[in-house]
């Protein structure tokens, strides 16, 4: 095992339909406005920006994200990442139900920053309930924005 090599894996069901999940998590530069841990995002051009972000650990993690170009109809949005961590983060989308998606979140990253890299094996459990928080704070915010579009 990679001690510097991290999976994820996250399910969210939301209240809406694909298309309107699609268009809000196709849009990361305004991830900030819903999500809390997506401390700032600024779009660099139009397939790539930065974005700073920081769960209840007290480590920012700085990366650039880069859209992978897909099929739009396919409901998967993915990106390759760098910085701090480096490695993709990909969003699958299906609709389990009439106005409702299921968006699985999936991630593989290798941890970059030298001294995430050092506490990478002692302070994996804590890195991993970190990333765990991180997401059900995501749910919930997304889940607030989408009852305002």
């Amino acid at each position: 095992m990679d001690p510097y090599r991290f999976r994820f894996r996250s399910v969210w069901d939301l209240p809406a339909p694909p298309g309107i999940v699609r268009a809000v998590l196709g849009r990361p530069d305004q991830y900030p406005s819903w999500w809390p841990q997506v401390r700032e995002a600024t779009r660099l051009d139009a397939h790539s920006g930065t974005a700073r972000i920081r769960s209840f650990l007290p480590l920012d993690l700085t990366v650039t994200v880069t859209e992978v170009p897909r099929d739009p109809g396919a409901g998967v949005l993915e990106s390759a990442l760098g910085g701090d961590i480096e490695g993709w983060a990909r969003w699958t989308l299906t609709s389990p139900a009439q106005g409702r998606t299921r968006a699985r979140y999936d991630q593989q990253v290798v941890v970059r920053r030298p001294l995430l890299r050092r506490l990478a094996l002692p302070g994996r459990p804590l890195f991993t309930a970190n990333h765990a928080w991180m997401m059900r704070a995501g749910r919930r915010g997304l889940v607030a924005y989408l009852d305002t579009v």
